[in-house]
């Protein structure tokens, strides 16, 4: 990934996760998470075995545009994309860094 790139995913938390204000866009993260119940025990265990799988595959924070998405969503498509290989997993988190930064541009620009 690019510098850049790098840059990006360190403003984003793990999903599922908490947002430190500190170190993320917490006030987005917040937002585009909200689909994610973090009451639901089964969704929760699955996000955190899942975050754990793919940092050790791929080496870096997952990342999806969870906003418009349902929570049951987001730990399928985690799953499905642990098959990809590196090459494909890089284009599709930068696909997916395009559309948050897009989503927090029109929620920016809309205020």
């Amino acid at each position: 990934m690019t510098t850049s790139s790098e840059q990006a995913l360190a403003r984003h938390p793990r999903i599922g996760e908490r947002a430190d204000a500190a170190k993320h866009d917490a006030a987005f993260s917040r937002s585009e998470q909200a689909g994610v119940d973090r009451t639901d025990v089964d969704v929760a265990r699955r996000l955190a075995e899942g975050n754990r799988a793919y940092e050790q595959r791929f080496g870096r924070v997952f990342i999806i545009r969870a906003a418009g998405r349902d929570a049951p969503e987001i730990p399928a498509e985690l799953r499905r994309r642990l098959d990809h290989s590196d090459e494909a997993e890089r284009a599709e988190t930068i696909e997916q860094l395009t559309q948050i930064a897009v989503l927090r541009n029109r929620e920016a620009l809309s205020r």
